[in-house]
C-alpha cells in the first residue's frame, strides 16, 4: 500500500463514533435572520403590519416574489429514503440526516439555502403531487436517493410540470463528475474519448445517467451491465430506460457479463455493488482506467486495480481521485439559478464537467479531479453552467 493511501486511511480512522454522533445532535442546520429583530419597530417591519404591504404587492405582481422572498434562491432537497448511498431503502426518517448533510453542502460550497424534505410515500404519483404543491416555496428541486426506475419517471414528470430547475443528483451529479474525471484520465493515458471502449457496471440511476452523458460527449463503444449481464437489443427481459439504453449502446452486441465486456476495454466504471475479479481487470487494454465507485466497498480494491490500470478512482475520501458529487451539484444549481434557467440541460451538465476538469492544471494518475475544498470550484462550475444556459 502506498504511503499516501496509508496516510489517508489513518486520517479517516481517527474519526470516532462519538465525534460523529455529537456533530449530528440537534441536526446540522439552522435558520438565521438577514435583518435585526430587536424591538417593536423591527417587529413592525418584519412582521405585522409591514409585511402586509409586501404580500399585497406580490399578490398584484407575482414576479416580486423572486426579489422579496427567499424562494428564488431556495433549493428543496427531497427524498423518500429508498436508495440511500451504501444503505439502501432505510425510509424517510433515517434518510433525513443525509438530506441535512446535502443542505449543509449547498450552503458551504455554493452559498445556497436549502431545506431537506423527506416524504412518507414511495408512490411516484404522490411524490410528484406533493412536490408540485410545495413548489411555490422554492427556486429549484434537488431529488435525492430515490430508487430506480421510479426516479426516472419522477424527475421527468417534474421537469415537464415545473418552470424551475429539477435534478436528481444521484443521476446527473454523478455523471458530471465521472465525465470530468474521465476527461483528465484520458489526458493522463493519452487516449481519445471517441476511440475508447467503456464498460459501466450498474444500470440504475447513476449508471444510465453516466452512459447518457458519455454518449453525448463522444463515446461510441459503450456497454452497460445490469445484474443479468450486458444490455443489448436481443434481451427480452429489459424495459423502459434499460431498453432505450440497449438501443443506443453496445454496438458490438456483446453478451454475457463483465468478463466478456471488460476484455480489451479501456474504461471500467462501477456504480453497483457487484464485485469485479482481478483477472477481469487484468484483461483490460493497456493503460486502462478504473473508476470503482461503489461505497463503502469499491467493486475492486484500488490497490489491486492499480496493478493493472494506469488510473484508478473511487467514491471514497480516503483514496486519491474521489469521484464526489459535491464537485458538481452546488455549482450546477447555483449556475442554473443565476441564469434564471427553467431547465438543467445536457449542455449545462457537460459544461459543468469541463469546468471541473479544467481546474486540474496538470492531471496526473493520482490527480484527475480537484479537491472539493479548493477555492473556486463551485464558482467555476456555476459560471460555466450559466454561460451554457444562455446559449
Amino acid at each position: 500500500m502506498s504511503e499516501q493511501l496509508t496516510d489517508n486511511l489513518a486520517q479517516a480512522q481517527k474519526i470516532t463514533d462519538e465525534e460523529i454522533f455529537t456533530a449530528h445532535v440537534g441536526g446540522k442546520l439552522s435558520v438565521e435572520l438577514t435583518d435585526p429583530l430587536e424591538d417593536r419597530r423591527d417587529l413592525s417591519i418584519v412582521y405585522t403590519p409591514g409585511v402586509a404591504q409586501v404580500s399585497r404587492a406580490i399578490a398584484e405582481n407575482p414576479e416580486l416574489a423572486k426579489t422579496h422572498t427567499w424562494a428564488e434562491r431556495l433549493v428543496a432537497v427531497v427524498s423518500d429514503g429508498t436508495a440511500v448511498l451504501g444503505l439502501g431503502d432505510i425510509g424517510p426518517s433515517a434518510s433525513l440526516p443525509v438530506m441535512e448533510g446535502k443542505s449543509a453542502l449547498f450552503k458551504r460550497f455554493a452559498g445556497l439555502n436549502s431545506i431537506p424534505i423527506v416524504l412518507n410515500t414511495t408512490d411516484p404519483d404522490e411524490i410528484v403531487e406533493t412536490i408540485l404543491r410545495i413548489a411555490p416555496s422554492f427556486g429549484a428541486v434537488n431529488l435525492e436517493d430515490i430508487s430506480a426506475p421510479r426516479c426516472f419517471e419522477i424527475e421527468r414528470r417534474l421537469i415537464e410540470a415545473l418552470s424551475i430547475p429539477v435534478m436528481h443528483d444521484d443521476q446527473h451529479g454523478t455523471a458530471v463528475v465521472v465525465l470530468a474525471a474521465l476527461t483528465n484520465a484520458l489526458k493522463v493515458t493519452g487516449k481519445r474519448i471517441d476511440e475508447i471502449k467503456v464498460v459501466i457496471s450498474g444500470a440504475g440511476a447513476a449508471g444510465i445517467a453516466v452512459a447518457e452523458i458519455l454518449l453525448a460527449s463522444g463515446v461510441h463503444d459503450l456497454i452497460v451491465i445490469d445484474s443479468k449481464g450486458a444490455l443489448h437489443e436481443s434481451r427480452s427481459d429489459i424495459e423502459h430506460m434499460k431498453r432505450e439504453m440497449a438501443q443506443k449502446s453496445n454496438p458490438r452486441g456483446i453478451a454475457g457479463g463483465t468478463a466478456e465486456a471488460l476484455e480489451g476495454a479501456d474504461v471500467f466504471i462501477g456504480v453497483s455493488s457487484s464485485k469485479v475479479p482481478e483477472e477481469q481487470v487484468a484483461s483490460m487494454a493497456e493503460n486502462a482506467i478504473v473508476f470503482a465507485l461503489s461505497n463503502p466497498d469499491p467493486e475492486i480494491s484500488p490497490e489491486i486495480a492499480l496493478k493493472h490500470a494506469a488510473v484508478v478512482a473511487t467514491g471514497r475520501s480516503d483514496f486519491p481521485n474521489q469521484i464526489n458529487n459535491v464537485l458538481a451539484f452546488p455549482g450546477i444549481f447555483r449556475g442554473a439559478l443565476d441564469a434564471g434557467a427553467r431547465r438543467i440541460t445536457t449542455e449545462m451538465k457537460i459544461a459543468a464537467a469541463a469546468a471541473i476538469a479544467g481546474l486540474v492544471e496538470e492531471p496526473a494518475a493520482d490527480l484527475i479531479v480537484p479537491n472539493p475544498f479548493a477555492p473556486g470550484v463551485a464558482e467555476a462550475v456555476a459560471v460555466a453552467v450559466q454561460a451554457a444556459a444562455g446559449q
